[in-house]
C-alpha cells in the first residue's frame, strides 16, 4: 500500500489564490480527498512541521487566500 507522502496525488492549486478561503478547503478537499484542507490567518505563527496530508490555506482578514495552497 502506497502511503499519501509517497503519492500525494495533486498537492498544489495556484488557481486558488484570490478566492475565500473556505472555498478553497472545499475544492482543495474534493479534489484530494487524501487531503485536510486547514485555514489560517495571514501572520499566525506555526510549528515549522512538514504532514504529508495537510494543506495550509493562508488567508488575509477578509477570508481570502494570500498564498497557492500546498501540501505539507
Amino acid at each position: 500500500m502506497t502511503s499519501i507522502c509517497q503519492d500525494p496525488g495533486k498537492s498544489s492549486w495556484p488557481e486558488l489564490m484570490g478566492t475565500k478561503g473556505e472555498y478553497a478547503k472545499e475544492v482543495i478537499e474534493r479534489e484530494n480527498p487524501k487531503m485536510k484542507a486547514v485555514i489560517i490567518l495571514q501572520g499566525t505563527g506555526i510549528p515549522e512541521i512538514f504532514i504529508c496530508a495537510r494543506v495550509l490555506v493562508w488567508v488575509n482578514d477578509y477570508g481570502i487566500v494570500v498564498q497557492i495552497p500546498v501540501n505539507g
